[in-house]
């Protein structure tokens, strides 16, 4: 069984995300979708917000679960003896910092390959920091995620609002 982790903050996860795991779904016998901690990102939702919306998300998809780490994913992909870290990517700039992360991660896990997968293209250009901009605009981001994400992210941002 080819075990392939899809690891990333997921705050929240987008339909660019989605597109990213249906492709995975097909080409792998098991996806783990991490959530992984970013230091860098100062995260809206916590573990639990984002686990839901996460399990609503691939909720049709087989051969699908989730988890998450504070540490290194490729060290977590060793723990659970995952084969493939798959990256989506939403064009020529993802492409070259990934190739940089893919490097690293095969210094420290040979045994590990990586994948970059393309979101589709119309899915593209929205990052889950792009969709928390657009919902606090106000915008219709029916296109870039899930009703469920939606009603989460704007309860949550009108609650932040009223804070």
């Amino acid at each position: 069984m080819t075990i392939a982790i899809y690891a990333g903050s997921f705050d929240p996860i987008t339909l660019g995300h989605v597109s990213v795991i249906r492709q995975a779904v097909r080409l792998f016998s098991h996806v783990r979708v991490l959530i992984a901690v970013n230091p860098e990102k100062l995260g809206l939702f916590d573990q639990e917000a984002r686990t839901s919306m996460i399990q609503d998300a691939v909720k049709k998809l087989p051969n699908v679960s989730i988890d998450h780490t504070a540490g290194l994913v490729v060290e977590y992909a060793q723990e659970i003896a995952a084969s493939v870290l798959v990256r989506g990517i939403r064009g020529a700039s993802d492409a070259e910092g990934e190739t940089k992360l893919a490097q690293i991660n095969r210094s420290i896990a040979p045994q590990i390959a990586t994948i970059l997968l393309p979101a589709e293209l119309k899915l593209a250009e929205v990052s889950s920091s792009a969709l928390k901009r657009m919902a606090e605009a106000g915008d219709d981001i029916s296109a870039y995620c899930s009703p469920f994400v939606s009603e989460q992210l704007f309860t949550t941002l009108s609650k932040e609002i009223l804070a």
